[in-house]
């Protein structure tokens, strides 16, 4: 049938198909038909608009006759692209069935093919046994000598003469490789008869070849373990150690290549093969090395033995290496880096080993052994450092001997364990000091006149000393040991200045039975030893201030402060010791006996003097401390004892003379004051001018001028109350009611406040209350 009449009749069939309308195309025309609409009523919503009806009917004919001839064309190129694969389609189909039709006749030859093959099954068969008969006469001379060879190399073996006993080794695992390759067949065939059972026979009868193998390698890492010692004495074995090391490792290789060249087909290793003697030969050097040094007075390693071991340990390494360097580096190839692996080994070991001493329970000296071994020793020119091995060996490319961790613990550790021992002695020292302070005999006396006893320099020299050793190991380390010392000596002033208080309440309380005459001496030895102790305080925090960022600044203020309060207490307690020998004449003072009589004032000048040449035995700043305040407290009692009341003069003549004594008494404290180096200001007001003033107003003739005075007085002294006029009123026995109210007036309405500067006297004293006498009978109520 031509394509024509095949054309035809498709068109006959396609025109008996009823034809499909698609849901799309309907929808797609209603839309338009829409559109449209819409666009004529928008165009001609207006009879004149009609006129144009023709140019659009004419433009849309156009467009219309536009996209027709867009279709057509599209249409027609799709159908040539139709076409065009169909003719391809064809020519393939026609292609396959030639293919088919000789795939087909190549099967029906190689079916033919197969029946033959089968009949040379029979003849193949008879060549491989042919083949293992033949491997088996042709090695029969090898097997009968092999039992005799193991037994010679045995013996070379055990002279260790192991290059010939290697020779004969090799030789014999030569034949049995060749015995194993001719049962086994050519590579790469199969069907040879050579079964499992047969391998175990050959390897059982070369079983003596796995036995040299052993016995050959413990001689030769016994040379290797004792390589050191040999190559001093006859290095021959040494040598002759490493020559067969690398026959072995180049066997290895030559195995391993040929079974990468043939890594398609299944070739197996010869038995015990690789034996990788190099990897071997450095791990029984490592072994050595860790054994030797264990021996190095390992037994007496704990306890005070310890700096000795590490000092062993440090000759012993440098005298291996220079073996090695000078030694055993020329027996072993130059890729062996023989002195780079026994440098790693000992870097090893030590690792190891440190790690196993720093768990141990150190005492602080053993600590600084340690750390002074791994953190100077260890890294300097005597080891390690030294030029001809920094070349070797890079430290940083295999860790520290400790960890940074581990070298933090060990640095707390031995802090810990110094300030357990300073505390200790700190304690001690303690003691000696309040022993010391119960002996019937003033303390020593320094270079500069100054009372002093042992405890400060004892504690100076011991956190100096502390601070010294633990610089050499880091200055780390040498801050922990200053807070750590500066901590401590807090603590100690804490207890010293309670010792302080103690011997203050043990003095009062047995003053009247059997008083210790150089309690005084002491408590000014107390205060040089506190002066002394904040010098070397202030040289620690210096070294600790002498960095960038001082961590230690709050904990630093702690141990001044201290001292503050200690110094503080023991004036205190010189103040009240002052005290205690002055009341006696203080009883006397402003009586009617001392109007008439004046003693008192010299047997005081002469309490005040004895005090005074005593505190020349003081310390800068404390001793014009000490002479200030010792003016400032007989001024204070003077004018207490003024207070108190005891003399009420009676007319203008007692008066008169009430002022002139006070008077005098002032000027002659002030003279004998001077006279022993006292300064008469403190502050920008001298005590003694206080005594004048007070007179001055006792002794005022005019009552009405007593506001002007008085208010001059507050001037001066704004801290004076009611309470402090009144009782000069009372001393006074003349003032109108009028006045006193005036004057009391005055002094309630006028609070200055104090100036900067301006030290309180009438604050340190109280009026004493005045007694009123109960005026109702006693008798009781009914």
């Amino acid at each position: 049938m031509s394509d024509g009449d095949k054309n035809g009749q498709d068109n006959r069939e396609d025109a008996l198909v009823p034809v499909e309308v698609w849901p799309e195309l309907e929808r797609a025309e209603s839309l338009a038909r829409g559109a449209a609409l819409k666009w004529a009523s928008g165009v001609f919503c207006r009879p004149e608009h009609l006129e144009r009806l023709g140019q659009y009917r004419k433009r849309e004919s156009q467009r219309t006759a536009s996209i027709h001839s867009r279709l057509k064309s599209v249409v027609q190129s799709y159908l040539e692209g139709v076409d065009w694969g169909l003719g391809q389609l064809r020519e393939a189909r026609a292609e396959l069935r030639e293919v088919s039709h000789d795939l087909h006749k190549a099967d029906l030859e190689s079916r033919k093919n197969s029946e033959e093959v089968t009949t040379l099954e029979t003849l193949r068969e008879i060549s491989v046994s042919h083949r293992q008969l033949l491997a088996a006469v042709s090695n029969l001379p090898r097997l009968y000598k092999v039992r005799s060879m193991v037994l010679e190399t045995e013996r070379l073996v055990e002279s260790r003469r192991l290059l010939e006993a290697h020779a004969r080794l090799m030789e014999l695992e030569r034949w049995q490789d060749e015995v194993l390759l001719q049962l086994q067949g050519p590579r790469g065939s199969s069907g040879t008869g050579f079964t499992s059972e047969d391998e175990e026979l050959v390897r059982n009868y070369f079983s003596g070849v796995g036995r040299l193998v052993d016995a050959l390698a413990k001689e030769l890492w016994a040379v290797v373990g004792s390589g050191l010692s040999l190559a001093c004495q006859n290095p021959t074995l040494f040598v002759s150690a490493v020559r067969i090391v690398e026959r072995e490792e180049a066997l290895d290789q030559m195995f391993l290549e040929e079974r990468r060249s043939t890594s398609g087909q299944n070739t197996p290793m010869p038995p015990g093969r690789p034996r990788c003697w190099r990897d071997r030969f450095f791990k029984v050097m490592e072994e050595a090395v860790s054994a030797r040094f264990r021996s190095v007075s390992y037994l007496h390693t704990r306890g005070p033995g310890l700096a000795s071991h590490l000092s062993a340990l440090q000759h012993c390494i440098m005298g291996d290496l220079s073996t090695v360097r000078h030694f055993l580096e020329q027996c072993v190839p130059s890729h062996y880096r023989l002195t780079r692996a026994y440098l790693q080994f000992c870097h090893q070991f030590l690792q190891n080993h440190l790690g196993l001493v720093s768990g141990w329970e150190l005492e602080g000296g053993e600590i600084f052994a340690v750390l002074n071994w791994v953190l100077h020793i260890y890294n300097s020119s005597e080891m390690m450092g030294e030029p001809a091995l920094v070349a070797e060996l890079v430290i940083e490319n295999m860790g520290p001997l400790i960890s940074q961790e581990g070298l933090e613990q060990l640095q707390n550790k031995y802090v810990q364990k110094v300030r357990k021992s300073v505390s200790e002695w700190m304690h001690k020292a303690l003691e000696v000091e309040l022993t010391d302070w119960q002996r019937d005999q003033e303390p020593d006396i320094d270079h500069e006149g100054c009372y002093h006893t042992s405890l400060p320099t004892i504690i100076a020299q011991m956190l100096e000393e502390n601070a010294r050793v633990a610089l050499m190991i880091s200055e780390a380390l040498r801050d922990q040991t200053i807070q750590m010392g500066l901590y401590e000596m807090e603590n100690l002033l804490s207890r010293f200045r309670d010792a302080i208080i103690e011997f203050g309440k043990e003095h009062r309380r047995d003053s009247a039975i059997n008083s210790n005459k150089f309690y005084l001496h002491y408590l000014l030895a107390c205060i040089n030893n506190c002066i002394i102790l904040k010098t070397s305080t202030e040289s620690l925090q210096q070294q600790l201030c002498s960095f960038p960022s001082n961590r230690y600044s709050r904990i630093s203020l702690g141990p001044l402060a201290a001292l503050d309060r200690a110094v503080r207490k023991a004036c205190r307690l010189v103040m009240d010791h002052l005290l205690f020998e002055l009341q006696p004449h203080l009883q006397e003072l402003l009586s009617r006996t001392w109007l008439d009589q004046g003693e008192v004032t010299p047997n005081m000048c002469g309490v005040l003097e004895r005090h005074c040449e005593l505190y020349n035995r003081v310390r800068q700043p404390c001793r014009q401390r000490l002479k200030e305040e010792c003016q400032w407290l007989t001024v204070v009692e003077y004018v207490r004892t003024l207070m108190q009341k005891r003399l009420v003069c009676r007319n203008g003549d007692e008066r008169n003379q009430l002022a002139q004594r006070m008077t005098q008494d002032a000027q002659q404290l002030r003279d004998h004051l001077q006279s022993m180096e006292i300064d008469g200001t403190i502050g920008e007001v001298n005590p003694t001018v206080l005594i004048i003033a007070l007179a001055d107003i006792i002794n005022l003739k005019d009552p009405n001028m007593l506001i002007l005075e008085i208010s001059g007085l507050v001037t001066k002294y704004p801290d004076i109350s009611e309470e402090h006029v009144s009782v000069l009123l009372d001393v006074r026995g003349d003032v109108p009611k009028d006045v006193r109210k005036s004057v009391l007036d005055f002094m309630e309405q006028s609070a200055p406040p104090l100036p900067q500067g301006y030290r309180p006297i009438f604050t340190e004293i109280l009026v004493p209350s005045s007694s009123i006498q109960f005026c109702l009978p006693t008798a009781k109520c009914t």
